[in-house]
């Protein structure tokens, strides 16, 4: 109990402090005291830009992160595959490719765009579980299917940027992966959906503990198995898809955020869950303001950064297991 509440008090700690240090750096610099007075100060230009432009991306940041890792706990408990992440087994691409098809061709629909993300997010996941099903689930096959599915709808996106030409330059920036230029409109779909994605996916959490047990034995104490996986694995969906459409592909993180917070809080989802989503959300934003700061004015998109750390990762995961 005592390394959990540890562990939840210095994740709790560092978000806050980078939440800080991502809005006060940059083009336009703030000192913490500086930065706290002007809170509550009107007709301070710099905090007015700080509010226009860095919050929104800061709580965009936040949220992308909270919500790829929720989905590749959840993602990996329906799979029972620690290797299971939105980004890695083509829910994200699918995603985005879906977007970039109705900003392309239906652009009236573009309200509609995180509803249609979902759904082709959901077929992604629907073809992974159709083409790795055989007797059950095996994990290796899950894994092989998965990126197999991502290369396809990758390469379907790009070619059909390649294709486009002009008609998809313009568009093809809104799946970008770089969070710059958020807006508070943004803001407003990356909270709505990913706080209901975020909620059900805590009232969840009993049905992923459940899940560990072989299906057999789940089935002897009444559990609705296949039910409970199509309903996680939607709210999985949801979570990764919203992110996709305001965030962008952002591969790994729900790869790498879920194993290291079993070693921190154990695997109980009622725990596991709330303290990914923390741990999530800190890991994107650290990635994001690394990304802007390191080379300024060039910004290196979180998604890079995170390909950088993640890849390894994957190697050192699929070398453990």
């Amino acid at each position: 109990m005592t390394k959990k509440i540890v562990s939840f008090s210095i994740v709790i700690v560092l978000l806050l402090v980078s939440a800080v240090y991502a809005a006060t750096t940059g083009s336009i610099k703030m000192g913490f005291f500086e930065f706290i007075a002007a809170l509550f100060e009107d007709g301070n230009n710099q905090m007015e830009a700080i509010r226009d432009l860095r919050f929104p991306r800061i709580i965009v940041a936040l949220f992308a992160g909270a919500a790829l890792s929720v989905s590749g706990v959840l993602l990996q408990s329906v799979m029972r595959n620690p290797l299971a992440d939105a980004g890695v087994i083509g829910i994200s691409s699918g995603a985005a490719f879906v977007q970039l098809f109705i900003i392309s061709f239906f652009p009236a629909l573009f309200f509609m765009t995180p509803v249609l993300a979902f759904i082709g997010g959901a077929f992604a996941c629907a073809l992974v579980f159709a083409l790795s099903w055989k007797s059950g689930l095996s994990p290796l096959k899950l894994i092989l299917v998965g990126i197999a599915i991502n290369a396809m709808f990758t390469g379907l996106t790009e070619a059909f940027i390649s294709l486009g030409g002009s008609l998809n330059t313009s568009v093809s920036g809104v799946i970008g992966s770089n969070l710059t230029m958020r807006t508070w409109k943004d803001v407003s779909t990356i909270v709505t959906y990913g706080t209901v994605g975020l909620i059900a996916a805590f009232a969840l959490f009993s049905w992923c503990n459940l899940l560990v047990l072989q299906d057999k034995t789940a089935k002897s104490l009444g559990f609705p198995v296949a039910r409970a996986r199509l309903i996680i694995a939607a709210v999985a969906v949801l979570l990764s898809a919203v992110s996709v459409v305001v965030a962008g592909v952002i591969s790994f993180v729900g790869l790498l955020v879920p194993h290291i917070a079993r070693r921190l809080v154990g695997h109980d989802h009622k725990v596991l869950i709330p303290f990914t989503a923390l741990a999530g959300a800190l890991l994107i934003l650290v990635a994001d303001t690394i990304g802007r700061t390191i080379v300024a004015p060039i910004e290196v998109p979180a998604s890079t950064i995170m390909a950088i750390i993640g890849g390894p990762f994957l190697i050192f995961l699929l070398r453990k297991e």
